[in-house]
């Protein structure tokens, strides 16, 4: 996954997908303190002028209108919500949906958002129809094969090929921070069967879950066959990305954005 600066500001890229989109840092914004500085994020008791410049400060970068914008409200559901243009300025300039943790549009200027901590971003490109997808996946996100629905969501409303759809892991809390108690893998095993325990490793009473490999496998099971994954850990790099288990609520978050263009474009 390519790394991109410009001035300040630094993010990710994907290189298999074509839409405007970004894996953002703690890098190149305005905001202060503990939160210093591209908290893009609407609940960390930033200044909402901040959030506002720092989405501005995106969307030239990356190619955006940040009216245009799409917020999800997070609670690590299995949810994904339909976006059209009506929904624009949700969860910024306008109410809030009801929780989601995934979204999916195939309208074109809308730019989809979803915030991590640790948690597994994951972003979604249609090569054909152009449709995207922007997806949250915590560890009962990934669980509840949270990718694999929007791809679903996506083929089921826009008429995609999952064959067609390139699919970006961004950084999250990687195998070698990603310590957890016996449940964690015991809902991995629930739900991929015996192939979850390639991506599992016990050390002693505790467990080293790869959330990244796991929701590749379910991405994969839903019919993608081009996925792109980051390498980078967010608790390994506290300086470059908010950790929760490193920061704790004292924080700012970074995310994931991709915008919709027509097809072709």
């Amino acid at each position: 996954m390519k790394e991109v600066q410009q001035d300040s500001l630094i993010y990710l890229c994907a290189e298999n997908i074509e839409a405007p989109h970004c894996f953002t840092t703690r890098y190149g914004g305005v905001s202060r303190d503990n939160l210093a500085s591209l908290n893009i994020g609407t609940r960390r008791e930033d200044k909402l002028e901040n959030v506002l410049k720092n989405y501005e400060i995106l969307g030239n970068a990356i190619g955006f209108d940040p009216e245009k914008l799409v917020l999800t409200k997070q609670t690590h559901t299995d949810a994904v919500r339909l976006v059209t243009g009506k929904d624009w300025g949700t969860g910024l300039t306008k109410p809030d949906f009801a929780p989601c943790d995934g979204l999916v549009t195939n309208t074109p200027g809308t730019a989809l958002v979803v915030f991590t901590a640790d948690c597994t971003p994951i972003l979604l490109w249609d090569s054909v129809t152009g449709a995207v997808g922007a997806v949250h996946a915590g560890w009962r996100g990934t669980a509840t094969q949270i990718g694999a629905k929007a791809v679903e969501k996506m083929t089921e409303n826009f008429g995609c090929d999952p064959q067609n759809i390139c699919a970006a892991i961004g950084p999250n809390i990687a195998q070698c921070c990603f310590q957890t108690d016996a449940d964690v893998p015991k809902a991995m095993v629930e739900t991929f069967g015996e192939e979850a325990q390639r991506h599992i490793r016990r050390a002693g009473e505790k467990y080293y879950v790869n959330l990244k490999a796991l929701n590749a496998l379910s991405l994969e099971r839903a019919g993608v066959t081009q996925i792109e994954i980051s390498e980078e850990c967010t608790m390994c790099n506290p300086q470059k990305y908010w950790s929760a288990r490193v920061h704790g609520d004292s924080r700012g978050a970074q995310g994931a954005i991709i915008v919709c263009q027509e097809a072709g474009k």
